[in-house]
């Protein structure tokens, strides 16, 4: 009954932006950090940027991969139970496959659970 829903992907061109989102359900949102990882044929699965959340926490804490620092953004809501990622500054080497994660906090019962999306296309292209 865990479902991670992607949308937002298709075909962007160099220097332009997209959004990705995520809406999860089966899951206690608040016990788990959300974030993003892709994949691509000739590279394993990569971090991307990660959404840290606590209970008590006002926003979660972002972090991101060294090859997206700068351009891309990372965003939690819990009422909407969504996370997003701002694609800008879009460049060739970002085309992958985008895979939303959750990954459940170790302060909650949620501790030792992942729940993986099915997977979302993102081709950046002239």
């Amino acid at each position: 009954q865990v479902r991670l829903v992607e949308s937002g992907g298709g075909l962007v061109q160099p220097g332009g932006s997209l959004t990705l989102s995520c809406v999860a359900s089966g899951i206690v949102f608040d016990s788990y950090h959300m974030s993003w990882y892709r994949r691509t044929p000739g590279e394993g699965r990569e971090f991307v940027a990660r959404a840290r959340y606590e209970r008590g926490m006002r926003e979660a804490i972002p972090e991101y991969a060294d090859s997206v620092q700068g351009r891309f953004q990372i965003s939690r809501d819990s009422k909407k139970r969504g996370v997003y990622l701002q694609m800008n500054d879009a460049k060739v080497n970002d085309t992958a496959v985008y895979f939303c994660c959750a990954e459940g906090s170790i302060y909650t019962n949620a501790r030792g659970r992942t729940y993986w999306g099915q997977g979302i296309q993102v081709t950046v292209s002239s």
